[in-house]
């Protein structure tokens, strides 16, 4: 079993609960503003408090109809992100978290006998100053280890922990292996295939009712078809139904799809383009993945993103079953709207991306919290094929005024890839997506990879608002950045 344990270097400047910390120098804010005190050392260069459009909230009045709009759950953090090296490469990184605080990222290549590694890092979820963190391979099937995937995926079951890891082999067929003990042990295989050819795979789980298992599992592929195929587990995975249009049948919406993801409500949700061929939506299964019924995005004034595979729209629910959904515009800007309805109807759209200078971003990913609270993730290109990574939060989505808080994960100067247009094709690591969650305390996890040295990293916010349970700050963890780069 490989391990890299990677001992942090302190970074902490100054007091960590009060302020904001790191070496890029504090812009200036001008006047009485809210964000005056906010950060003891200032707000970081690689920290914006924005509004929609990019309108840089520390530079214009928040007071609208003589009130103050940044406050109660739309009040601002001092926030600061950075991210940690896992020890091993990755491609098209997947993640989970259980609720014993492990974190895991999918691994091309690098398990038993070359198989897709399922890497647990313990130790990151609470880390301090005093502590460290491990990054080990925790797959260790009974049996000879399956062949590795051409897209490694991994999930986990947030309802019961369950961890399951599912290969794709050479356009023909699945196998799903699980773990209920954080990666203790595994099942033997399990065979997912049907008619459609297997490619660009998805897989969820919901408390939809069951016939032989907590929780109903799905996974949808491409299929090589006018839309996606998908099919349903009803014993968590062990045996799966026939495969079933992912689309209305008269669809033909091309089969790439984003990923997929379950509701407290029992509903599963996944985004694609539009069953006319245009613009993006959102559809939506009532009944374990049996039927899905198409929900359009406002995607009208936006328009959608010519990136190489029609960059899917992303979608995720917060806890009190709202639908978050984020998708990248004709102007390769990314863009939000929620739903209250279960995807019937959706908020005006909201470009997203902060007062950065951004020229261009791409691979969006997204998860939500609390009622009303998510987070964004996303890479952009700063100028000359600069591509760093960014997660924008959101803590009150359904105020007229919402504010953004945006970190940029990296530092300036130690960008994630410098590839020609790597945001609008496929490169590196990033594979054809990425992936982002929150963990029980409301911190986001944005899982990728550091395209310069071939290394995966779960990236995050220091400091800065939590995105679950009563509103109020992330306990602060130390810097991390490149000196936890191992490759």
């Amino acid at each position: 079993m490989k391990t890299t344990a990677i001992a942090l270097v302190l970074l902490l400047i100054g007091p960590a609960v009060a302020g904001c910390f790191g070496d890029d120098a504090p812009r200036t804010v001008k006047g009485e503003s809210v964000f005056d005190d906010l950060c003891e050392m200032g707000i970081v260069q690689t920290t914006w408090y924005h509004f929609a459009n990019a309108t840089d909230a520390t530079n214009i009045s928040t007071v609208i109809n003589g009130t103050e709009v940044l406050v109660d759950n739309n009040a601002p953090f001092c926030a600061q992100g950075t991210y940690y090296g896992i020890g091993m490469t990755t491609f098209e990184p997947t993640i989970g978290i259980t609720s014993t605080n492990n974190l895991y990222i999918s691994s091309w290549g690098n398990g038993q006998n070359g198989a897709t590694a399922i890497v647990q890092c313990s130790g990151l979820i609470g880390l301090s100053e005093e502590s460290n963190y491990a990054c080990a391979d925790v797959y260790d099937p009974p049996t000879v280890p399956v062949a590795n995937s051409n897209d490694p995926y991994v999930y986990v079951d947030p309802w019961t922990d369950r961890i399951m890891k599912f290969d794709m082999h050479a356009l023909l067929g699945m196998t799903v292996e699980w773990s209920d003990d954080d990666g203790g042990s595994w099942s033997p295989p399990s065979v997912a295939t049907g008619w459609s050819v297997q490619d660009h795979q998805t897989i969820a789980s919901s408390p939809y009712n069951a016939l032989a298992h907590e929780t109903t599992w799905v996974f949808c592929v491409n299929g090589n078809y006018p839309h996606p195929i998908c099919s349903t587990s009803q014993d968590g995975g062990l045996t799966w139904g026939p495969e079933v249009s992912g689309a209305p049948i008269d669809c033909n919406s091309g089969g790439l799809t984003g990923h997929m993801i379950g509701a407290n409500d029992g509903n599963f949700y996944r985004g694609n383009p539009g069953c006319s061929g245009e613009g993006y939506s959102i559809y939506r299964s009532k009944n374990g993945g049996l039927t899905w019924t198409e929900h359009p995005l406002p995607t009208e004034t936006t328009g959608t993103a010519a990136t190489w595979n029609a960059e899917e729209a992303q979608i995720h629910p917060d806890e009190e079953n709202n639908l978050h959904a984020m998708w990248m515009g004709v102007d390769n800007l990314p863009y939000y709207s929620y739903s209250r309805d279960e995807g019937d109807t959706w908020s005006d759209p909201m470009m997203i991306a902060p007062p950065a200078g951004l020229i261009g971003t791409g691979f969006p990913a997204l998860a939500a919290g609390s009622e009303g609270r998510g987070a964004f993730a996303y890479l952009g290109d700063t100028g000359n094929d600069t591509w760093n990574g960014y997660i924008s939060v959101i803590t009150d989505a359904f105020n007229q005024n919402p504010l953004i808080t945006t970190v940029q994960i990296n530092e300036i100067g130690d960008p994630l890839d410098t590839t020609a247009d790597c945001g609008y094709n496929r490169c590196g690591g990033f594979g054809d997506f990425i992936d982002i969650l929150v963990d029980q305390y409301g911190r986001p996890w944005f899982g990728l990879s550091h395209n310069i040295v071939d290394e995966g990293i779960f990236a995050t916010f220091t400091i800065g608002p939590s995105l679950r349970n009563d509103m109020g700050p992330l306990d602060p963890m130390p810097f991390g950045g490149n000196l936890t780069l191992s490759i």
